[in-house]
Parts: structure tokens; C-alpha cells; sequence
């Protein structure tokens, strides 16, 4: 049974946070039919003849398109380049069929400051309907330019963006005569800025975002058995939260920062429980002779869906954790394992089996309805985005390990490729806060 049970954990080599090179590169592999044409005009720059050190023009066009939602117009096609909103000309956009354009400028007034502003433009409304000024440093700019991509986003669509948060995830690097090296890494949602927050030479897996995203919990062999740690970002301090005889796994916040759902084994099988952060007491949620693993939150907090085999092979399951009777929820299928329930509780994606393939699905579940999204042969780890419109997953490219994603109705795909290495185990971080 190929079932996830113990998520065998990394050894500190390195605790301090550090920048480092190896960029995710984002391939589309997949458009959608029906994006919203748009056309992102490259913003005028003022002030100092010094570059900026980004483009914010572009990473807004990269941004909208890999939402799935837009198509921006290549620059070397765009009809017209107007800076101004006296300078757009309606009937020529509308007769092309645009309906928004984006212009704006880039005021450098030092090396490391500049001042960005930007205008959306309605061409079917006749006139601007969104328009910012932002201070930028030369540290700031590219995170700048993704919150113009969500404002964007969200005017046009009425959904909140999620351009502007972060992405963690493990590298993997094995070199010939020398130890592995594996990471946890962060980065922005388009691979930029990535930041190695731990190193090891034992595999690293397991890692969850607190609520607030100042926090990630991961499992550690540092001391020669399985424990599980807690990691403040802002000040890499670390505690040890679950120590136990045997496996200590999977650890995942609740929605409300009060609890950390994990799976252990210190009274013989897996089981779920439950660890109240504040008074440090823990639940059993599960008593069975299955192996259950997994778990993972809705969003009252008040719920879990975790994986099991107490039927044979390993299922879906919900289940209270004031207790209760467990309620299996999948039943299409030998393997359905490692499920993420979307931010509004209405969707789950989980890993779907058939022999050794492995896709990512989604389960519908108030209807039932269950649809494939991913067509890889080793698909795992699926994670939605903080708005739920892209779920991130872990997949397999010429037999490497890189990171993948797909819009939750399958329409749009994109691939995130590392230099070097391998990538796995994705977890989307949530909502600046």
C-alpha cells in the first residue's frame, strides 16, 4: 500500500534564514480557453536614468496570466502604448477586442526608491475604474508589483488576489561524492525571492503554515527519532511541540492558530490527534486498528478529513474532534489519500490512485461530483491557494521533481521548475495579514 505514513524528517545543519539562487521557473503548459484579453502597457519611467530593478509591467502580465483568468497581449503586439489616460484611444481597443488595459509609471527617485503608480482601464466603461500610488524600495518592488496584479485581479474578477503571498516547499539536491542536501524553502508565488529557511542532510518533509504565516511547523530526526518542531520566521526560534515513542507526523494548523492536528503513534497505530497550542493538551481523535494519517482542516476548525485504511485500501474520512462517528467520504476508487480542503470549505483536492498513477482531484462536497485535474503519473501534495482558484501540487517532469499547478477546474496548468535538484512537498502560505 502506498500509503504516506511516516513523513521522515530532517536534521539542522543550518537555522539561520538566508537568501539563496535557485529560482523556480514557471512554465505554462496548459492556456486557458475564454481568459479576459488584457492589455498591460510597460510603464513609463521618470525621475533618475537608472533602471529599475524590476519590471513591474511584465510581472503584473506574468501574474494575470498564470491566474488562468487573463490573456495579456504580448508587448510586440500591442496596438498602441499610451501613458496617459488622455492617451488611450477607446474605439481602437474596443474595435480589438480588449477590454481592460493597465498603464503606469515608474518614478526613480533613488537607486533604492521609487515611486510606482498605475491605472486600470475599462474600455467597454469608457474610463479608469481602479488607480494606486505605491513608495516602493529597491526590496519592495517586485512584492509591489504582485499587489497591483491582486487589485487588478480582484476588480476585475470580485475575487480577492493571492500574486502577493508566499509559497514553501522542499529542494532536494544530490551530487556525487558529496552528502544530500535538502531544504525548506519560501518564496513568492512566482518563484522569486526564495529564502532557505532550514538546511539538512536528512530528508525534510511535513511543512504547514500557521494561520498568520509567521509560523511553520515541520518534523525533525535531529535527535534520532521523529519530532516535531515549530519555527518562528521572524525570529528562528524553534519549539518542540511533539516528541513521542514512534511516529510524530504530519502536522497541520487549525484555521484558527488554536490547534495543531498530527498523527502519532505512541499507543501502537497512527492515529489522529489533536494538540491545543495554549494548554498543551492532547486529543485522540481517532482509536483504531487502520493506520490514519493526514489530516487536514475545515475551516470552522472544528473538523477534520484525514486518510485511512480502516477499509483495506486508503480512503477519505471526516471527523469531529469533540468525537463521534467517523464518516468516510470517498468511494470512487482503490487509493484516495493526502487531502487539502479549500478556504471556503466547499471543495476538497486530495490524490486520487489507480494502480501507479497518480492524479490530483477534487471532491465536490456538498454535490459529490469528483473530477480529475492533473493528467502526471505521480501527482502528491496538493495545496490551495489562500483564495482557492489554484491548487499546488508536487509532480514528476523527466524524472525530476518539480512543482505544478492547476486551476480548480482544470482549465489552466503551469509548471515550476528548480535550476537544479529536485522540488516537492508545496504548501501555499495564507492571506498577508
Amino acid at each position: 500500500m502506498n500509503l504516506k505514513l511516516v513523513k521522515t524528517c530532517l536534521l539542522f545543519c543550518l537555522f539561520l534564514v538566508q537568501p539563496v539562487h535557485a529560482v523556480l521557473q514557471i512554465e505554462i503548459t496548459k492556456g486557458a480557453e475564454g481568459a479576459l484579453p488584457i492589455a498591460v502597457i510597460p510603464f513609463q519611467q521618470k525621475g533618475l536614468a537608472v533602471s529599475a530593478p524590476a519590471d513591474v509591467a511584465e510581472i503584473v502580465a506574468i501574474d494575470l496570466q498564470r491566474s488562468g483568468r487573463f490573456s495579456p497581449i504580448d508587448r510586440e503586439k500591442l496596438i498602441d502604448q499610451p501613458q496617459s489616460l488622455e492617451d488611450v484611444n477607446f474605439k481602437l481597443w474596443k474595435v480589438a477586442g480588449i477590454d481592460h488595459v493597465v498603464i503606469g509609471q515608474i518614478k526613480v527617485i533613488t537607486q533604492q526608491q521609487f515611486e510606482v503608480q498605475f491605472r486600470l482601464i475599462d474600455i467597454f466603461k469608457g474610463g479608469q475604474v481602479l488607480g494606486y500610488r505605491f513608495m516602493a524600495t529597491d526590496k519592495t518592488l517586485r512584492s509591489i508589483a504582485h499587489h497591483i496584479s491582486d487589485l487588478i485581479y480582484e476588480q476585475i474578477t470580485g475575487q480577492k488576489g493571492a500574486f502577493d503571498t508566499k509559497i514553501a516547499y522542499i529542494t532536494a539536491e544530490r551530487k556525487v561524492g558529496a552528502q544530500p542536501s535538502y531544504k525548506l524553502q519560501i518564496a513568492d508565488t512566482d518563484g522569486y525571492n526564495p529564502q532557505t529557511i532550514l538546511t539538512s542532510t536528512q530528508p525534510v518533509m511535513s511543512p504547514s503554515w500557521s494561520p498568520d504565516g509567521t509560523q511553520i511547523a515541520y518534523v525533525s530526526f535531529e535527535n534520532s527519532r521523529a519530532e516535531i518542531y515549530i519555527q518562528h520566521l521572524a525570529t528562528q526560534k524553534r519549539d518542540k511541540v511533539s516528541a513521542y515513542e514512534g511516529i510524530n507526523g504530519a502536522p497541520v494548523w487549525s484555521p484558527d492558530g488554536r490547534y495543531l492536528a498530527l498523527t502519532l503513534s505512541k499507543d501502537g497505530n497512527p492515529d489522529i490527534y489533536v494538540l491545543d497550542l495554549r494548554s498543551k493538551k492532547l486529543t485522540a481523535i481517532t482509536r483504531h486498528w487502520g493506520i490514519d494519517t493526514e489530516p487536514s482542516w475545515m475551516p470552522d476548525s472544528r473538523e477534520l478529513i484525514f486518510t485511512s485504511s480502516r477499509t483495506g485500501k486508503p480512503q477519505l474520512y471526516r471527523a469531529s474532534i469533540k468525537g463521534g462517528k467517523k464518516q468516510r467520504i470517498t468511494f470512487e476508487g482503490n487509493y484516495n489519500a493526502n487531502a487539502e480542503v479549500s478556504p471556503d470549505g466547499r471543495t476538497i483536492a486530495y490524490v486520487s490512485g489507480e494502480g501507479n498513477v497518480f492524479k490530483i482531484a477534487v471532491l465536490d462536497i456538498e454535490t459529490g461530483y469528483i473530477q480529475i485535474l492533473t493528467d502526471g503519473v505521480l501527482d502528491e501534495s496538493p495545496s490551495f491557494a489562500p483564495n482557492g482558484s489554484i491548487i499546488l501540487y508536487a509532480a514528476q517532469a523527466n524524472g525530476r521533481g518539480v512543482l505544478a499547478a492547476v486551476s480548480t477546474d482544470g482549465r489552466f496548468k503551469q509548471r515550476l521548475v528548480l535550476s537544479e535538484g529536485d522540488v516537492r512537498e508545496p504548501t501555499w502560505a495564507p492571506f498577508k495579514q
